[in-house]
């Protein structure tokens, strides 16, 4: 029956409901199968147009043939379509044209419908390629020891790393902080002032440099901040990228570096100054007589032998520091050493009434370790217990072993002026004295650092004082009696 007048709005209506179940259809299907909105809207409209035009087929081939029942017709329309043997044509002439025309169509939509498919996959695969990209770049920024924040024109913070949430102090993974404003994440001024001035600067091949401090938690850090500009894919200006470098170990090694400077040249000045006086009073004749030139003569000779004794110091500290000493590592006998250093030293302790004895136990006290250096610790410590030792006091030097630790232990013992518990612990630094002993005995103030670097640097021993202030002092150190090579990293 063909649908008159009154057909056509019931026709229009179920054409609409027909689309809109078709299009919710599709689409939930879609979002079932696993496609993104976009994807699934375009299965969605693809289903769609084609339900609808094969409704709209069905119904003017429906309507050709009224006497057929309803439920028939997909058997007849099949038979037609496919132009089966013995059944008579359908349509002729302009039916048959309105036929091939909605056969293109669908075959067109089914075809834009497999290019849309293919382009989708190939979105997909260039998405996941961007991604493992991405991340690439993110596992590589997080390996990074600086920090590195990118932030967009709009002041938003599109990338940083796991090194500045650590230096900023901030909670949970960079990816929590990511499209915030720079300066609700960042709390310190210096940086959001330094990264606006820089993105309202505009100039690409600009790069700002300053020093900050930032408080890290233990101690407040040196930072140098390094922002500069970057171009976007349109050639504009993208944002400002941000990269914060601790450089508080560098200014610590500048400001050892102008201090050893600064005392090892007073240290230089005092002998040279001296010794500069006596020759300029030989010069000028005050020394008239054969005994004032010898006095002066002593003490040009004293300051020179201190003179040579700090350059020699300064040297070997540098190169143990610098681990290009050599090392010549013997069996070395302890207790021939400690015999050795109390021969040489004998005279300056006569001269100040001060008694010196050793104590050692009936057992080997022999280290793998180098002869010359360990002497040197030994006469150090021997000489300051002399030196800052009243007259008539004692000096005991012991030697012990440690079976625990399979190490010789050597104390140098003393009943001198003792050590104010505030200078124990900058006793070993270079260049420290005492400030109320300088008037008491003259000193390098090397000669306890060199002592600490030959027995921990070189023979990987320990080190240590033990005084109290008027009763004396006690210093010690063991050396293994196998060297055990490199420390551990």
């Amino acid at each position: 029956m063909a649908l008159g007048k009154g057909n056509i709005i019931p026709a229009m209506l179920r054409s609409i409901l027909l689309s809109l179940v078709t299009a919710t259809t599709g689409l939930v299907c879609g979002m079932i199968f696993g496609l993104d909105y976009r994807s699934a809207v375009l299965f969605a409209m693809t289903i769609t147009i084609v339900v609808v035009l094969t409704d709209m087929l069905l119904q003017r081939l429906l309507s050709r043939n009224s006497r057929r029942r309803p439920s028939d017709w997909f058997t007849w329309a099949t038979d037609r379509i496919g132009g089966r043997s013995g059944v008579e044509p359908a349509w002729t002439g302009v039916h048959a044209v309105h036929a091939r025309e909605l056969s293109a169509a669908i075959a067109g939509i089914v075809g834009e419908k497999s290019d849309l498919q293919g382009e989708l996959r190939d979105l997909e695969v260039t998405h996941q390629v961007a991604q493992a990209g991405i991340r690439q770049v993110q596992m590589a920024l997080d390996a990074l020891q600086d920090a590195v924040i990118v932030t967009n024109t709009f002041d938003e913070i599109t990338v940083m790393n796991d090194a500045a949430c650590r230096i900023l102090g901030l909670d949970g993974p960079a990816s929590d902080h990511l499209q915030k404003p720079c300066g609700e994440v960042v709390a310190n001024d210096s940086i959001t002032t330094a990264i606006n001035d820089t993105c309202r600067s505009g100039r690409v091949a600009d790069t700002r440099r300053l020093e900050i401090e930032i408080d890290t938690g233990s101690q407040p850090g040196v930072f140098e901040a390094c922002t500069s500009c970057f171009r976007s894919s349109h050639d504009s200006i993208g944002g400002v990228i941000t990269v914060l470098r601790d450089i508080t170990r560098e200014r610590e090694i500048s400001q050892m570096k102008t201090d050893f400077v600064s005392k090892a040249s007073h240290e230089l000045r005092t002998p040279l100054s001296s010794i500069r006086a006596y020759v300029e009073m030989l010069v000028d004749g005050e020394a008239d007589d054969p005994r004032s030139r010898s006095e002066f003569y002593k003490v040009m000779q004293g300051e020179t032998e201190r003179l040579s004794r700090l350059i020699d110091n300064m040297l070997n500290i540098s190169r143990i520091e610098a681990g290009i000493d050599q090392i010549e590592r013997v069996s070395v006998d302890m207790s021939v050493l400690v015999d050795r250093a109390m021969d040489t030293l004998a005279p300056q302790a006569q001269a100040k009434q001060i008694s010196m004895s050793k104590r050692t136990e009936p057992v080997s006290v022999t280290v793998e370790g180098d002869e010359d250096l360990l002497y040197e610790v030994i006469l150090n410590l021997l000489s300051n217990g002399i030196k800052y030792t009243p007259e008539g006091g004692r000096v005991t030097v012991s030697l012990d072993l440690d079976n625990l630790s399979r190490s010789v232990v050597v104390s140098v013992s003393d009943t001198g002026l003792g050590i104010p518990p505030d200078a124990l612990p900058k006793l070993f630094d270079k260049f420290y004295r005492v400030e109320n002993f300088k008037r008491f005995a003259k000193g390098t103030g090397l000669g306890l650092n060199l002592c600490k670097n030959i027995v921990e640097s070189v023979h990987r021993g320990q080190i240590g004082v033990d005084s109290t202030l008027g009763m004396g002092s006690r210093f010690w150190f063991s050396i293994p009696m196998r060297y055990s090579g490199s420390q551990a990293a």
